[in-house]
């Protein structure tokens, strides 16, 4: 089974392998002229369709551990492949650090034209997230102190996540909000997801 292209108006398209447990999602944004990748996996129909969004520019990794196909698909389409970004020159986005430890480095994105924030892992939309009635969850590594210095100052119009589709619209800030302040309060139900957590 191949991933859903989901259609984000004119920021572009996410892709989200649904028949996996953490449905992985990867996105192509667009400013009408570039497309920069973020976290690809390496499907087909989806690759060419964000290549109908204009000009490859570069393949953002967002996190350490999600090689994902970045390098692959940085290399066939001839763009630089940049993991862990912070300085963006050249682009719209604001990179954001995350998290920065021994074990897990994380960066965000935001597009401020946009209202657009693009989080690879600290937050999901798929089940093992334990997600909240508006959609999304914080991961399980960062339910103890979860991350809202760094992500609760943004009001998105669309939050695009490494995890499970993306949401558009007036509930994307909805939806991050309430993730961070249940975080601690839905930690015992979320203690079940801890097996897939990490993959």
């Amino acid at each position: 089974m191949g991933a859903r292209i989901i259609e984000n108006g004119e920021i572009g398209i996410s892709w989200v392998m649904e028949d996996e447990a953490m449905a992985r999602a990867s996105h192509a944004l667009t400013d009408g002229k570039k497309v920069w990748l973020v976290d690809p996996v390496d499907d087909e129909a989806a690759i060419e369709r964000a290549l109908e969004l204009g000009e490859p520019a570069v393949v953002f990794q967002l996190l350490d551990r999600h090689n994902r196909d970045c390098a692959e698909v940085a290399a066939r389409l001839g763009v630089e492949h940049v993991a862990l970004p912070l300085e963006l020159r050249g682009t719209p986005f604001e990179a954001i650090e995350v998290v920065d430890n021994r074990i897990w480095k994380e960066r965000a994105l935001w597009w401020k034209k946009t209202k657009t924030l693009v989080v690879a892992e600290a937050v999901g939309a798929s089940k093992m997230f334990n997600p909240s009635a508006s959609g999304v969850g914080v991961h399980i590594g960062l339910r103890a102190t979860p991350p809202r210095k760094q992500l609760g100052t943004y009001n998105p119009q669309h939050l695009l996540m490494g995890h499970g589709r993306p949401i558009n619209g007036d509930q994307a800030t909805v939806a991050l909000q309430e993730a961070l302040d249940r975080s601690r309060r839905d930690l015992p139900g979320t203690m079940l997801k801890i097996p897939f957590a990490f993959r």
